[in-house]
């Protein structure tokens, strides 16, 4: 349902969604809609999502803070999210293995 509604909102664009192997990527019940194509990583390799690099990225500058709540947790990690340039995030985030899917997918 959640890739449905993704792709609705967005439907003139390719979305590239980078999946880890857990069996509840694996369904005979999704539905991966035209405009959606999901990668997926190789299995016990949490190394390789990009994600990952990110959220290390946005730990740096947090790891000694404390928080009083959620709240104030959520706000810091959207003021750090907001200071990265849309460069920054693909050198973060852009490697090789995934830009050479774009590239196989016909969408680079």
């Amino acid at each position: 349902m959640f890739l449905e509604k993704f792709a609705a909102l967005y439907p003139e664009e390719i979305h590239i969604i980078q999946v880890d192997n857990g069996a509840f990527h694996f369904s005979k019940y999704l539905r991966v809609p035209s405009n959606v194509i999901l990668l997926f990583q190789p299995p016990h390799t949490p190394e390789v999502n990009p994600i990952e690099r990110l959220w290390k990225e946005i730990k740096k500058t947090l790891k000694w803070e404390c928080f009083q709540n959620l709240d104030e947790l959520r706000e810091a990690v959207w003021k750090q999210l907001n200071k990265l340039t849309a460069s920054q995030v693909k050198s973060i985030t852009g490697w090789d293995f995934i830009l050479s899917a774009l590239f196989v997918s016909g969408f680079s």
